[in-house]
């Protein structure tokens, strides 16, 4: 079992940065591979990024790429998302997720609300 907690989110403008972090429970921290995902009212929840457990591979969606970045620190058991050129339509509450390979163990933070203003 692992529990997530995020913070770190509030109001910015539009072209602001924002970090949000992610803090994780358990001895095995670096055996889970960590994501990003946001939910804007409305709509889906939809993917943001991801990393590997080694934090050596990244991925991102197309709409953040180039804009946000991905980081863990496994001595920390905390992975983050530094983000940049903010736009409205990344408002959204932003989740952590932990997936442990090759299993199909999937676990959620409660998320934290991100607010981009004109």
């Amino acid at each position: 079992q692992v529990q997530l907690v995020e913070s770190g989110g509030g109001l910015v403008q539009a072209g602001g940065s924002l970090r949000v972090s992610c803090a994780a429970s358990g001895r095995t921290f670096s055996a889970y591979a960590m994501g990003w995902f946001r939910q804007a009212p409305g709509k889906d929840r939809e993917f943001v990024a991801a990393i590997s457990g080694s934090g050596l591979s990244e991925t991102y969606a197309a709409s953040v790429k180039g804009r946000f970045a991905m980081s863990r620190d496994n001595a920390k058991n905390t992975v983050y998302l530094q983000m940049s050129s903010l736009k409205p339509e990344d408002t959204a509450v932003y989740y952590c997720n932990a997936r442990r390979p090759p299993t199909t163990d999937s676990y959620w933070g409660q998320g934290t609300q991100v607010t981009v203003s004109l």
